[in-house]
């Protein structure tokens, strides 16, 4: 009896540490490219043209930079995914779009987008 408590109790501590190790990790950030078009606010755009497989539309919901001078320019981001019921429930709401993100960074490839 003492036996199955204590392997019991182990298993509790191991679950218990994984779970924890989950919670701290959050969503990885990721890269993308696109062409800059302006959303509701500076911090706001949409992403078109984006390169490769993947979503057509980027909603960027957050960013650190500033994206209204990139506006026509094609540019690469780093972010996070944002949940799609979160991203419309924010006020301003971004545009309409495939994958929203939380920039963290972002660097110009052109200043001009791919016809």
């Amino acid at each position: 009896m003492k036996r199955v408590i204590g392997i019991a109790a182990a298993a509790a501590l191991v679950l218990a540490v994984s779970a924890n190790a989950q919670e701290k990790k959050g969503p990885s950030e990721h890269n993308m490219t696109g062409c800059v078009q302006k959303g509701a606010t500076e911090k706001q755009a949409v992403l078109t043209n984006t390169a490769g497989k993947g979503p057509k539309l980027i909603g960027v919901v957050e960013s650190t930079a500033n994206l209204a001078p990139h506006a026509g320019h094609q540019i690469e981001i780093t972010g996070v995914n944002v949940p799609v019921a979160e991203a419309e429930a924010m006020k301003p709401a971004p545009p309409k779009a495939d994958h929203y993100m939380k920039i963290t960074a972002l660097k110009m490839v052109s200043a001009t987008c791919p016809s």
